[in-house]
C-alpha cells in the first residue's frame, strides 16, 4: 500500500477563453499586479511500507516520511491504524509525553483490535502487568524494584560471566570454519545470560532457549499476518514455568532477580505473583531479542563497512576500549535492534509535528528514522564508529528508557570484541542480497547470518 500526498487547487482549474469569447485588450499596464507564486512541486508518491523489500532497507522510506509526512497515519498489516513519528525532535518529545500512555486499555479500538497490539499471547497468559504496559505510579513502583538487578555494580560483576558464555559459544564453532552467527552465537548468548540473571537453573535453560526461539521466529509484535499461535504456546509454557519457579524461589531464595522480586513482595511492596511473573517474562522477552539484533546487525554493518571494521580491529589489537564503546553506540544508531518503540496511546488530544492525534489513537515512534534525522546528526547515513555527539534513541528516552540497556551494551561490546579478536577474518558466506530480515514491526534483525573464517585448531 502507499499513501500519496496530493495537492489540489480549491478554486478549481483556471478556465481558458473559449473560441467564441471576446477578449478586451488593456489600454495600459495595470496599476497593481498580483505577485506570481509558484506552487510547491507535488512530492513523489509515498513509498510502500511493511513489505519484504521495505524490511531489507527501510531507511529511504523513513527519509521520505521525515521530509514529507513526519507524523503519518498508516494502516499496519494487522489492520490497526497508528501514527508513525519519524523526526528526532518529535520522537524525543513523544517518548517523554505523559499523555501518551503505555497501557493498552487506552486504545480506542474494540477488544479484538487491542489484541493486535503488544506481544502475542501475553493477554491470554495473564502477563500484561509489566513495564512496557503500565504508567506511573505502578510503573514507578515496579521499575524501582527491578532496577536493583541492573545497577552498574551488578552489571560489572556480571561481566566475567558474559565473557565466559561468549568464549564457550565461539569454542563451539571455531574449529568448523563456518557458522550461522545468529543461531550459533547472537541468539544463545543473551538467552543464557538472562537465564542466569533471573535464576533459571542450568538444567532448564535449554528449554528456555527453545521457547524463546519459537517466539523470535514467529512473533510479529503487532505486524500481523504471521503465525502467532506458536508464540502464544511458547508464552503459555514460559508462564507456567515462571509460576513454578517463583514458588521455588519463595521457599529457597538465592541471589538472583526472581528471588529479589519475591523478597520485595514479601516485604510489603505489594508485588503480586502475576506482577512478578510478568516482570520476569518481559525481561526475558525484551532483553534477549534486542541483544540478538544488536550483535547480528552490528556484525553485518561492520562487514558492509570494511574501513570502519579495520579501524575497530586495529584499536582492539592495541588493547584499547574507547572506540569499542563509541562504536557500539554508533551501531545502535545506524542500524539498531529496535526499529519502532513499543505502543503508546493518547489519553487526551496531542499535537505532534503539526498533526492532531485524537484520544485513543495508537502512536509508534520510529526510532530507526529519528536516529538518522539530518537535523540532529551530521551525515546520518554515514557509519562513524568514533562519533561523539551521539544521543541516539536506540534504547528509548524518558521514564521508559530501557532498563536492561547497560547489560545489552556489555553483551554487545563483549561479543563484538571477542569475535573480531578470535576470528579476525570472519566474512559473509553468502551474497548480501540473499540475507533475509525478519518481518516484525517493532524489532529489526536478520533471520540468519552465515559466515566463514579460518578454522581455529583445538
Amino acid at each position: 500500500m502507499s499513501w500519496a500526498i496530493c495537492s489540489t487547487d480549491p478554486a478549481g482549474p483556471a478556465r481558458s477563453p473559449g473560441p467564441h469569447t471576446r477578449t478586451r485588450r488593456s489600454p495600459g499596464p495595470p496599476r497593481y499586479r498580483q505577485p506570481v507564486t509558484e506552487k510547491p512541486p507535488i512530492p513523489a508518491p509515498a513509498p510502500e511500507l511493511f513489505t519484504w523489500e521495505f524490511a531489507t532497507d527501510p531507511y529511504p522510506a523513513y527519509a521520505w516520511l521525515r521530509e514529507h509526512a513526519p507524523v503519518h497515519r498508516a494502516r499496519l498489516p494487522s489492520g490497526v491504524e497508528a501514527w508513525l513519528v519519524t523526526r528526532y525532535g518529535d520522537a524525543k518529545a513523544a517518548l517523554a509525553d505523559a499523555r501518551l500512555s503505555k497501557n493498552p486499555v487506552h486504545h480506542a479500538e474494540a477488544a479484538h483490535a487491542k489484541g493486535k497490539t503488544g506481544i502475542p499471547g501475553e493477554r491470554n497468559a495473564d502477563l500484561m502487568t509489566h513495564l512496557l504496559n503500565i504508567d506511573p505510579p505502578d510503573h514507578t513502583r515496579l521499575r524501582r524494584l527491578v532496577s536493583k538487578a541492573f545497577t552498574p555494580r551488578r552489571i560489572a560483576e556480571f561481566g566475567p560471566r558474559v565473557q565466559q558464555l561468549t568464549d564457550r559459544l565461539i569454542d563451539g564453532f571455531a574449529a568448523k570454519g563456518e557458522a550461522d552467527l545468529i543461531h550459533d552465537f547472537a541468539f544463545p548468548l543473551p538467552i543464557y545470560a538472562i537465564c542466569d540473571l533471573l535464576g533459571v537453573p542450568a538444567e532448564d535453560q535449554d528449554d528456555f532457549r527453545d521457547w524463546a526461539g519459537m517466539m523470535i521466529r514467529h512473533s510479529k509484535a503487532g505486524h500481523g499476518g504471521g503465525p502467532r499461535g506458536g508464540v502464544a504456546r511458547s508464552v503459555k509454557k514460559i508462564r507456567g514455568y515462571l509460576a513454578e519457579l517463583i514458588h521455588r524461589k519463595r521457599e529457597n531464595p538465592g541471589d538472583d532477580l526472581i528471588s529479589g522480586l519475591v523478597r520485595a513482595s514479601d516485604d510489603g511492596e505489594h508485588l503480586t505473583e502475576n506482577e512478578a511473573a510478568a516482570m520476569a517474562f518481559i525481561i526475558l522477552f525484551a532483553g534477549f531479542e534486542t541483544t540478538v539484533n544488536l550483535i547480528g546487525n552490528g556484525v553485518h554493518t561492520l562487514m558492509r563497512h570494511p574501513e570502519q571494521r579495520a579501524r575497530l580491529q586495529r584499536s582492539l589489537d592495541a588493547g584499547e576500549t574507547e572506540l569499542l564503546a563509541t562504536g557500539v553506540e554508533e551501531l545502535l544508531r545506524h542500524d539498531g535492534p529496535v526499529e519502532l518503540a513499543t505502543w503508546r496511546y493518547a489519553t487526551e488530544p496531542v499535537t505532534l509535528g503539526g498533526q492532531r492525534i485524537a484520544v485513543g489513537d495508537p502512536v509508534l515512534v520510529v526510532l530507526a528514522a529519528a536516529d538518522r534525522d539530518p537535523e540532529r546528526f551530521a551525515s546520518p547515513d554515514t557509519l562513524d564508529l568514533a562519533r561523539r555527539d551521539n544521543q541516539h534513541l536506540g534504547y528509548g528516552h524518558g521514564i521508559h528508557y530501557c532498563l536492561g540497556a547497560p547489560l545489552a551494551r556489555l553483551e554487545g561490546q563483549t561479543a563484538l570484541a571477542t569475535l573480531l579478536t578470535r576470528l579476525p577474518d570472519v566474512r559473509l558466506a553468502v551474497d548480501p542480497a540473499d540475507l533475509r530480515w525478519r518481518g516484525g514491526l517493532i524489532m529489526r534483525g536478520l533471520r540468519t547470518l552465515p559466515v566463514q573464517f579460518t578454522p581455529l585448531s583445538g
